[in-house]
């Protein structure tokens, strides 16, 4: 039997849940982390999330749920984080365990507020993991698909190949495909960029914008996340490969993305707090887009989409007026 190191998932969303249900295909125990104990209730006595991809069922015996973040961390070799990145530093904040020689690999798709840094940056910086142990996990994937058991595609991005290949290894199976890089920063920021992307396309829609519009939006939104990341670390990679294009297509345009969603409804002239009151989900882009457009006042990088949808986020400008000058700025 192949012997694996050992896991815990930290967080108990969406896509906490898909990850955890991946590992379990190939582990005999995972740890799993997440704050609310009655939910790790629910899960011990009816054997799925009550609050994220219900469908879910999972083998009890194989799960070690726990509501105190320093157990998990004690347990694991391997640390998977898939929690709201808004939220990353007040759970860190309660570690009193070493993060010292565990692998950390990130599903979360954001900036850290406090820091300003993408999270395998801010675990290198602030908690001096090297990069060799920092990984990412990204798509085109989304939870929901996951849970539905379709086909789908994950890139495992890591220093070193041979940790990137561990989980790789891990998370597959007959209906996940995973192939690795060492474009950590790269995947991260296209993780990042691609939340912002889907706001604006959301946005377009809510407008009543059509399909026309929304494959020129795409183009130019891939085209300037090119631009940006190239900035930010320059480095050999194919911006059309399916971590960054592809990730950036089934987010602007899924409807199970929670970004399109929230993009919508600033459209169709919901407020931003009402638009956040009516979601049950945290939209990454939201935050993405105040981070991108700061760091961008550094690398200035041109950037018209990111800009728009920081002009109404932020600015409370117009959308439709904001969209109506987007629209001669594209091509």
């Amino acid at each position: 039997m192949t012997e694996y190191p050992k896991y815990a998932v930290i967080g108990g969303g969406s896509w906490a849940t898909a990850i955890a249900k991946m590992l379990c295909v190939n582990l005999p125990e995972i740890a799993w982390y997440m704050r609310n104990e009655d939910a790790i209730d629910h899960i011990k006595t009816h054997h799925h999330n009550p609050n994220y991809l219900s469908s879910v069922e999972f083998h009890i015996e194989k799960l070690k749920l726990t509501s105190d973040i320093n157990e998990a961390v004690a347990y694991a070799d391997y640390l998977i984080f898939a929690i709201p990145s808004a939220f990353l530093g007040s759970e860190l904040a309660k570690l009193t365990e070493s993060l010292k020689d565990k692998v950390i690999f990130s599903a979360i798709k954001g900036i850290v507020p406090e820091t300003s840094l993408i999270v395998g940056e801010h675990f290198n910086k602030v908690y001096d993991i090297p990069f060799e142990n920092i990984g990412v996990i990204t798509g085109p994937c989304h939870a929901e698909e996951v849970a539905l058991e379709r086909l789908s595609y994950l890139t495992i991005a890591c220093g070193d190949a041979e940790k990137a290949k561990i989980v790789a290894k891990c998370l597959s199976s007959n209906y996940i495909k995973a192939k690795i890089t060492d474009d950590i920063i790269g995947t991260e920021y296209a993780a990042m960029l691609k939340n912002i992307y889907a706001i604006a396309a959301g946005i377009a829609h809510g407008l009543g914008y059509g399909d026309n519009f929304q494959s020129v939006l795409m183009s130019n939104g891939i085209r300037e996340m090119k631009k940006f990341i190239k900035k930010v670390h320059k480095m050999k990679r194919n911006i059309n490969d399916s971590a960054y294009l592809g990730d950036l297509l089934v987010t602007g345009y899924s409807i199970f993305s929670r970004n399109r969603m929230f993009g919508n409804m600033i459209g169709k002239g919901y407020t931003v707090k009402s638009a956040m009151m009516e979601m049950s989900m945290v939209a990454e882009g939201y935050y993405a887009s105040k981070s991108a457009y700061e760091l961008n006042k550094c690398y200035r990088a041109t950037t018209p989409i990111i800009d728009a949808v920081y002009s109404i986020l932020y600015e409370g400008k117009d959308a439709k007026k904001v969209f109506k000058k987007l629209t001669d700025k594209l091509d």
